[in-house]
């Protein structure tokens, strides 16, 4: 499969360069600088992503170029374009001025095959503390703007470019077209990464790979797992086994209506009601963290004794995706806090399965649009992110069986409330928050002292980053009459208007 190879060296963007190629239909892999897999005639270019280090620091990234360079196209991005001059002993040194934000294009060479479509005045993103004062001899100037004279260049004689801004962000007006230009044109890709291709070869790779043997997997009514049952579905039939495991911390009534939903699809689902086992486990417990490994911990308890009541299972499936995977691997080793409910990492020793992920290389976005391929019902395609520990980090503090009990109904009042007023699709992420203090209210003729909930809604593509959503204030102001008044022990109820960063989606 043609790919093009994304060499990170730290930066924030890397995940959006890579998202910006797959939009053009060209498959890509995003490794660390100093891991470079083989170099094999399916890779068509190499991108060399920014960085939140100088070129001039002891300990910058070096990522060893004659691995590549000449020898295929390449493009560098940033740090990347800074350290291809640096390395041919051009000049860059520290900004006088650090450029942060937009910029525009005073002068572009069109007729750079790079620059093709790229308009005069054209809005760039600009993220950088360095500039390049100097190019080397057979570097040529491709673009400038204001205060950046070597704003991109090309080098003579291979096909070798750079930009000094970012193209992969939404503030960069013709990125897409510059990022299509290199692939397409430059590195020839013939554009084929497409859902119905992704299905046909994963379908063929599983049917391969897998043979006869049987497979388990827990669904938990989400995209991943969903779409990931669908392929398994498709390729091995009858010897995938599905199970959905009832927490107790699942949305109202989520447990009924999701087995529901997957009575149409062909697949062969047995449902478990754990509830009363997770609850045990979470007694008195309050730090988010061991929350999260309690509750990973009594999953793969209850799915282990579910699975090894299916002779002669052989895989367990699960429905990691790509940004799990990169996080996994990152330029600095695993990130510090990779939550524990990710699917990177493995079993415990005693679950003697292999692992088999059929979405590992797709972003979340991509996900849909396979599943759509695949028919999968708009009710669950459509379906808001939900966290895996469920609840349970929405209930900040300890969680008890009357702690859900409040906050589903408070969430069904919010989820259902959206998707009547017609705002459930536009938002990426909706939920409920169970604070752990009481405030004073008056209900009628008497003074109360009850809990605090907080509702959250955001906007995104991905989860990377996140805005809140600005939900009308009539809207709001019904939904809160609604919960006060509907749910018995709540008296005030918050709007959290909080982006990410600096805060994250989830309050735990």
């Amino acid at each position: 499969m043609q790919t093009i190879l994304i060499l990170d060296h730290g930066s924030q963007y890397t995940q959006l360069i890579a998202r910006k190629v797959r939009e053009a239909n060209v498959y890509c892999e995003i490794h660390p600088y100093n891991k470079i897999p083989e170099i094999t005639d399916e890779v068509k270019g190499v991108i060399l992503s920014g960085s939140p280090y100088s070129v001039t620091d002891k300990d910058a990234p070096k990522t060893d170029l004659s691995l590549f360079k000449g020898k295929l196209p390449v493009l560098g991005i940033c740090y990347g374009a800074q350290y291809m001059v640096h390395c041919a002993e051009g000049k860059v040194e520290k900004s006088k001025i650090r450029e942060y934000g937009r910029a525009n294009l005073k002068s572009v060479d069109n007729s750079c095959v790079l620059m093709q479509g790229v308009r005069m005045n054209s809005q760039v993103w600009m993220s950088h503390g360095d500039t390049i004062l100097e190019l080397p001899e057979g570097f040529k100037v491709i673009c400038s703007t204001e205060n950046v004279d070597n704003a991109g260049y090309r080098i003579e004689g291979e096909d070798t470019y750079a930009i000094q801004f970012h193209p992969e962000v939404y503030h960069s007006e013709d990125g897409l077209t510059l990022l299509r230009n290199f692939v397409e044109k430059i590195c020839k890709c013939d554009c084929s990464w497409t859902p119905k291709n992704f299905v046909e070869s994963t379908v063929k790779e599983l049917k391969e790979k897998l043979g006869e043997d049987k497979v388990v997997l827990g669904l938990s009514g989400g995209v991943d797992s969903s779409v990931a049952a669908m392929l398994l579905n498709k390729a091995i039939g009858k010897n995938l086994h599905c199970i959905f495991v009832n927490n107790g911390l699942l949305r109202k009534n989520e447990f009924d209506s999701v087995l529901e939903s997957y009575k149409d699809m062909g697949l062969n689902v047995k449902g478990v009601d754990a509830s009363q086992e997770f609850y045990a486990v979470l007694k008195d417990v309050t730090e988010p963290e061991k929350k999260r490994k309690a509750i990973g911990a009594k999953f793969i308890d209850v799915f282990d004794a579910q699975a090894n009541a299916i002779t002669d299972v052989k895989w367990l499936a699960q429905g990691t995706i790509y940004p799990d995977v990169i996080e996994s691997s990152s330029v600095k080793g695993p990130s510090q806090t990779i939550k524990s409910h990710h699917n990177v990492g493995g079993l415990p020793d005693y679950m003697k399965l292999k692992i088999v992920e059929p979405l590992r290389s797709l972003f979340k976005d991509e996900v849909r649009r396979v599943g759509k391929e695949l028919g999968l019902k708009q009710e669950l395609l459509g379906r808001h992110p939900f966290p895996g520990p469920g609840l349970a980090i929405r209930i900040l503090g300890d969680v008890t069986e009357e702690k859900v009990r409040i906050l589903q109904k408070v969430d069904n009042i919010f989820i259902e409330g959206l998707k009547n007023a017609g705002l459930y699709d536009k938002v990426w992420q909706a939920g409920a928050i169970l604070l752990p203090i009481q405030s004073v209210g008056v209900m009628g003729d008497e003074r109360t002292y009850e809990r605090v909930v907080a509702l959250r809604a955001v906007e995104s593509v991905d989860g990377m980053t996140a805005d809140w959503s600005h939900l009308p204030y009539d809207f709001l102001a019904k939904i809160s009459n609604e919960i006060i008044n509907r749910v018995k022990g709540v008296n005030r109820v918050c709007y959290d208007i909080s982006s990410k960063p600096p805060a994250t989606i989830e309050w735990e």
